[in-house]
């Protein structure tokens, strides 16, 4: 499975981005996917997950009630509704899939696949 993270860009507080991950290949419907953040100087932080079907999704405390993971498997795609955004949401997003979890794992070990990231700047 290939990832192609996009969406990102440059925002004032409070603003919204939607945020994009498609995916190749047709097994994408097997694989839960996660969104994590790395602020700068940071390690990796998962931010949300979703189940392969999509009837569950995960997040990180922070983020709860902000932001809002839901995918497309028809059109391989998984988005991230990103609102009230703040300065500390700033960072690389990554979007990954894994095969044997359920999209909650929290841990980057648990992913197999990596998008290359898309870069968020929340200016206050």
């Amino acid at each position: 499975v290939r990832l192609q993270a996009s969406g990102g860009g440059l925002v004032q507080t409070g603003d919204s981005l939607s945020l994009r991950c498609e995916a190749s290949g047709h097994t994408f419907p097997n694989y839960a996917v996660g969104w994590f953040h790395r602020a700068p100087g940071k390690e990796r932080e998962f931010v949300a997950g979703i189940s392969r079907s999509g009837a569950n999704t995960y997040y990180a405390d922070s983020v709860k009630g902000r932001f809002t993971i839901s995918r497309d498997n028809a059109k391989n795609t998984v988005s991230l509704q990103m609102n009230s955004l703040k300065p500390e949401d700033t960072g690389i997003y990554y979007c990954a899939a894994e095969r044997r979890g359920a999209g909650s794992s929290r841990g980057t070990a648990e992913y197999d696949y990596w998008g290359q990231g898309t870069l968020v700047t929340v200016s206050s």
